[in-house]
C-alpha cells in the first residue's frame, strides 16, 4: 500500500511506488498493490476482505535523518515521526487494521526532502523509490 500526495512532491513517493510496480506488470493472483493517496483508510474493508499474510505500507516520513533515507519504522516510532497528510492518523489506522487480524504489518518510511506543490518526487527520493521498486521485485519475483 502506498500512502500520499501525488501532488506534494515527495509526500507521493508511496503512490509512486505502487504504480511503478503496476507499470511492470508483476502483479498476480497472490498480490494486491493499493495506491491509498491520502486516505488509507478508505481501503481496510478490501484489505479485510483480501485476508493478506501480509501488508507493506510505504509513505514519506519526517524521521530526522538525510532525503530519501529509508527505514522501517515500528509502532512504537510512529509517535516519534512526522506524518501529517493524511485524513487519518497512521497508528491509528495500523492499530484498526490489526484488531482481529493475523498479518503482518511492515510500515517503511521515505525520508523527503520537499513537500511543495510538484507532481514528481525529488531526485534524492525518486532513487529511493527505485531501490524500494528493486528491493520488493526481487522479494516478489
Amino acid at each position: 500500500m502506498g500512502i500520499g500526495n501525488e501532488l506534494k512532491c515527495d509526500d507521493g513517493v508511496g503512490p509512486y511506488i505502487i504504480n511503478k510496480l503496476k507499470d511492470e506488470n508483476i502483479e498476480n493472483d497472490g498480490l494486491l498493490f493499493i495506491d491509498a493517496k491520502t486516505v488509507p483508510e478508505n481501503f481496510t474493508g478490501k484489505i479485510r476482505k483480501e485476508s493478506p499474510t501480509h501488508i507493506i505500507i510505504v509513505d514519506a516520513c519526517l524521521m530526522g535523518g538525510e532525503p530519501g533515507d529509508m527505514k522501517i519504522v515500528s509502532e512504537e516510532d510512529f509517535a516519534n515521526i512526522g506524518i501529517s497528510t493524511h485524513s487519518m492518523s497512521l497508528s491509528f489506522f495500523v492499530r484498526y487494521l490489526q484488531q482481529g487480524t493475523d498479518f503482518k504489518i511492515t510500515f517503511v518510511g521515505i525520508e523527503p526532502e520537499s513537500m511543495d506543490y510538484d507532481d514528481r518526487p525529488t531526485e534524492n527520493v525518486e532513487k529511493a523509490a527505485e531501490e524500494f521498486v528493486k528491493i520488493l521485485k526481487g522479494i516478489i519475483l
